[in-house]
């Protein structure tokens, strides 16, 4: 089995001025995006996703880490990632939710960019042109504030109701300006290690 691909969408965005001040360094935000038949449409509830899982997420996840390593140029030059998934409106949460929260799919990614950190991700349910907020996150530190970014991504004819819009973001660096401090400086201030956001 293969997923019926319908579209692939791809996005660059390029800040260069941030709060009226010329970023140091121009952040670019990338996201590809793919659409799919969803597998399991029309089958009613399924039990077992496990084989459609097995047999699409791999390919799903080596062709839109091609697509984004095309847009960034080169591995190096991503910082920060994410994932997001939107299920169409006949299809469960857990269907997407099966599609991006694999190793099958998200390994591909993270050893491409030579990733340690988890993949930020969102997954919903929502009609064609809905708005996708997706979180990037480090690519090595979760902890590093400067990288928590939230991507905007839309695609107007997707997802129909039996589709699947899958979606892989990146960034090349953190914020302009940040200033906001990371999670370690509370932690020595707080003396406490324990504390999570």
């Amino acid at each position: 089995m293969k997923p019926e691909i319908r579209k692939i969408v791809t996005q660059t965005e390029t800040t260069l001025i941030e709060g009226g001040k010329s970023a140091a360094k121009p952040l670019d935000l990338y996201a590809a995006g793919v659409v799919i038949q969803n597998p399991w449409a029309g089958q009613g509830y399924v039990e077992d996703l496990q084989p459609a899982i097995q047999a699409i997420a791999p390919d799903l996840g080596v062709l839109l880490t091609e697509q984004i390593l095309k847009l960034a140029g080169s591995p190096d030059n991503i910082e920060a990632y994410g994932k997001a998934v939107v299920v169409g409106l006949n299809g469960e949460i857990e269907h997407g939710c099966g599609l991006i929260h694999t190793l099958r799919f998200g390994n591909n990614y993270r050893k491409a960019v030579g990733a340690k950190s988890f993949l930020a991700s969102t997954n919903v349910r929502g009609p064609a042109g809905m708005q996708i907020l997706m979180p990037l996150a480090h690519k090595h530190d979760e902890g590093q504030r400067s990288h928590f970014l939230t991507m905007q991504f839309t695609v107007a004819d997707a997802p129909g109701p039996d589709e699947i819009l899958i979606v892989l973001g990146a960034a090349n660096g953190g914020r302009p300006h940040h200033r906001i401090g990371d999670r370690y400086q509370d932690l020595a201030i707080l003396g406490d290690t324990d504390i999570t956001e």
